[in-house]
């Protein structure tokens, strides 16, 4: 039966177009974003079975609208990261990591794009083409200027050549896209998440690279040249602690006579604005002392007594351990700490940073022989020792070498006539 003009039904309505197609168009409710009245609509082609199919389609679409399945809004990708983060609870750091991946990389390519309609073959497609080229120039040349601005071109501005973004990068991407599109599941913006289907970016692999110990010997004697700055340094190295957990230790969590120290919180920056938070794991940990670390902690608490003497004030156990104020009442910048270690690298010209130290104390401690769940402790990673065994696998597959060929030296083969050693 042929359908002209705009036929209504009890729910839902068909509307015959100029080309002689069918549009379907069914409500499903108010849209949570604009608060306007939300349709579904699908067009069906001029033919003998439109009518029926037409049908078909409202039918399918008023199941979905009964079943919740249907999306509730045509917000786009834009208006949805905006609304995730209003709700987002996370560092400051953290959150501005998030803000510069959404603006430099997600905003441009998808920000466009309706929540509904964002499927998995658009979202593995722009992975892909993160991977090959981070400014997306789908092969065309062009210059790049070392600004926005007018200026006059110098060797910074030269011609274009791609370079994408690393796995981990692109992975970061993925995890934002798909928190957001979770909260858009739960809100019943989506019935679905797309990201859960997509193949999800690799997981980069682990490659630390610790100073050896030629070089870490060359580090720490260059840095007792100042004894404070020389303390840090020897601490970072035989705890493992991170930048901020250095710069947040106080006098209170340092128990010299028991030999051990407690990492309560440390030091996050965004510019230069610092405060006191959390550790990563949100969990305070203590670490036991060898004897010259205790040594070197009591001559560096003598010399923070010392100046409090001149000055004629009294020590506070609240102090922090590292500090560029006489009294200690302001903690150390992380950046302050990163910037004065690369310095110094620089001048040894050693290739390394700060965070290697972490691998240093790491991979001293598996050469050692300590167990996993030791050095995951003192390095406050989380998962039970999870983390430290993908980060160093390298390390302990050698340790168990030595291990394995300990044992063996203490055994004889068989049909081999051999004294075991003591």
């Amino acid at each position: 039966m042929a359908t002209t003009g705009r036929r209504k039904r009890t729910r839902g309505e068909v509307e015959e177009l100029p080309s002689g197609a069918l549009r379907v168009r069914v409500y499903a409710g108010i849209d949570p974003v604009t608060h306007k009245r939300h349709y579904l609509t699908e067009t069906v082609p001029a033919g003998p079975d439109a009518a029926r199919l037409a049908e078909h389609a409202r039918t399918r679409l008023l199941s979905q609208v009964d079943e919740r399945r249907n999306p509730s809004t045509k917000a786009t990708v834009s208006q949805l990261l905006d609304r995730w983060l209003e709700v987002l609870d996370v560092e400051v750091t953290t959150r501005r990591a998030y803000v510069i991946y959404i603006e430099r990389h997600i905003r441009p390519v998808l920000g466009q794009v309706q929540v509904a309609r964002l499927d998995v073959e658009a979202i593995e497609s722009f992975y892909a083409a993160l991977r090959k080229c981070r400014l997306r120039c789908r092969g065309k040349r062009f210059t790049e200027h070392r600004t926005t601005r007018e200026h006059t071109c110098d060797e910074r501005c030269r011609p274009h050549k791609c370079k994408g973004l690393s796995d981990s990068t692109v992975r970061q991407i993925h995890w934002i896209l798909s928190g957001a599109l979770a909260k858009a599941v739960r809100w019943k913006w989506i019935a679905i998440n797309p990201t859960e289907i997509a193949d999800k970016p690799a997981l980069p692999h682990p490659d630390p690279d610790p100073p050896s110990a030629a070089d870490a010997a060359r580090l720490i004697n260059a840095a007792w040249k100042n004894p404070d700055w020389g303390a840090l340094v020897w601490l970072a190295m035989t705890t493992g602690a991170r930048r901020g957990e250095l710069c947040g230790l106080r006098w209170s969590q340092v128990d010299l006579d028991k030999a051990v120290l407690t990492y309560r919180k440390g030091i996050a920056q965004d510019g230069t604005e610092v405060w006191e938070k959390d550790t990563k794991t949100h969990q305070k940990r203590r670490i036991a002392l060898d004897p010259d670390t205790v040594e070197i902690l009591r001559d560096h608490r003598t010399r923070w007594q010392n100046r409090l003497t001149k000055l004629d004030a009294r020590p506070d156990p609240e102090a922090y351990v590292f500090s560029l104020t006489p009294d200690g009442s302001e903690p150390m910048k992380p950046s302050t700490v990163t910037q004065k270690y690369a310095r110094m690298a620089a001048k040894l010209k050693i290739d390394t940073n700060l965070h290697a130290l972490r691998h240093y104390s790491a991979t001293e401690l598996i050469a050692a022989g300590v167990d996993v769940r030791t050095v995951a402790g003192r390095l406050g990673h989380g998962g039970g020792g999870a983390t430290t065994l993908r980060v160093y696998t390298a390390w302990l597959s050698e340790s168990d070498q030595r291990a394995a060929l300990a044992l063996t030296k203490r055994l004889s083969r068989p049909g081999v006539s051999r004294q075991p050693t003591d």
